[in-house]
């Protein structure tokens, strides 16, 4: 069933993955905020696919090392050592709600690209 595992549709999901990620990061930072020695999350995935995609674009087979890249990068969570205030805890609160709620909006838009892709799986199936 290679039509439904495309490139697009398995960015798609790696990109699902990573923001569902990212928002539990996010939530447990605001639920930390007043923990001292709490260092806030951040969890990253672009950085290492702008690489690892660059790398594939110079092979000799960009399509299919651009799957392999997608399949092998994986975002990462780790703790930033800068704290803000005097109990070493590194969350401002006001940042992290903002991001939460900006990364809100773009799952949203990727449950929307993918059933997106799937409406047009069905229509296809279907012949209308």
């Amino acid at each position: 069933m290679d039509f439904l595992s495309t490139n697009s549709q398995f960015m798609l999901e790696k990109s699902m993955g990573f923001l569902w990620t990212k928002q539990a990061a996010l939530l447990d930072n605001v639920a930390n905020a007043e923990t001292p020695n709490y260092k806030a999350k951040v969890v990253t995935f672009e950085d290492s696919l702008r690489v690892q995609l660059e790398r594939a674009g110079q092979s000799g087979k960009p399509r299919s090392a651009v799957r392999e890249v997608l399949e092998e990068t994986e975002f990462a969570v780790f703790e930033p050592q800068e704290s803000m205030r005097m109990d070493e805890n590194g969350v401002n609160v006001n940042e992290q709600l903002v991001e939460a709620v900006r990364n809100a909006y773009q799952i949203q838009y990727v449950m929307q690209s993918i059933s997106n892709n799937l409406s047009v799986l069905r229509s296809a199936i279907r012949g209308q």
